[in-house]
C-alpha cells in the first residue's frame, strides 16, 4: 500500500499558460486504460476486508478513518490524502465520524 499527500501544501504552483493561484498535484500516471470513480462512507461506514481486482487509488475529500493493506495495520487517513492498492492486495478501510 502506498499513501499520497494531495492537499495544496503537497503540490506546485502552476506558472505555465497564463495561470493564476492554481497548484498541481500529480497523483499518478498510468500506461493502461483506467476507471475512475468516487463513493461515499457514511458515518461509520467501511468498505469491508477484500482483494483489489485492479489497482485502487482511495481518495479522502472529507472526513477521516483508516486504512489497512496487506499486513491488516490500521494507518490513519484524512481529508488531502490518499491510498493506493495494488491488484490483488488485500485492504480495508473505515470512516470515523
Amino acid at each position: 500500500m502506498k499513501i499520497y499527500k494531495f492537499s495544496k501544501e503537497h503540490g506546485n504552483k502552476v506558472e505555465k499558460y497564463q495561470s493564476h493561484l492554481a497548484t498541481y498535484v500529480k497523483m499518478a500516471q498510468t500506461n493502461e486504460a483506467a476507471t475512475i470513480g468516487y463513493m461515499y462512507i457514511d458515518g461509520e461506514g467501511t468498505v469491508g476486508h477484500h482483494q483489489a481486482p485492479i489497482p485502487q487509488l482511495f481518495i479522502v475529500v472529507e472526513g477521516e478513518g483508516w486504512v489497512t493493506g496487506e499486513d491488516q495495520k490500521r494507518i490513519s487517513i484524512k481529508r488531502g490524502e490518499a491510498a493506493l492498492w495494488e491488484k490483488g492486495e488485500w485492504h480495508t478501510c473505515q470512516k470515523e465520524l
